[in-house]
């Protein structure tokens, strides 16, 4: 499976626990359900993963910490928030680049609509 059938997959299941939990949770509450709504197909899901960060030589085991990590192949940030701020994109920005993987997504629980988030 590739990144976009998996991306597909995810949002499908962020839309279902939308639905049925609404906005306004925290944002951990989301992220084990989402994560079991993913197992529970089948994918593999890594939940509170570690990313390194390498600096001046130094390897730091826990430089960041990516809420979900589908599949080995899609990152997932998870808010539940007023609205994204840039720096939001930034951090997403920066997991990927530290893990050489080629998508992320950033999805807002705390929004009446979904695809508003």
């Amino acid at each position: 499976m590739n990144e976009n059938e998996i991306s597909e997959i995810i949002i499908k299941c962020a839309i279902k626990i939308h639905t049925k939990m609404g906005p306004g949770l925290l944002e951990s509450v989301y992220e084990k359900v989402l994560a079991y709504e993913l197992q529970k197909i089948g994918l593999k899901v890594e939940e509170q993963k570690p990313i390194p960060l390498i600096y001046d030589n130094l390897i730091f085991d826990e430089g960041f910490r990516a809420d979900l990590i589908v599949a080995n192949k899609v990152i997932i940030e998870l808010k539940s928030i007023k609205n994204f701020e840039p720096i939001h994109f930034k951090i997403l920005l920066t997991y990927l680049r530290l893990t050489n993987l080629k998508l992320g997504l950033l999805i807002n629980f705390n929004k009446e609509l979904l695809t508003n988030g």
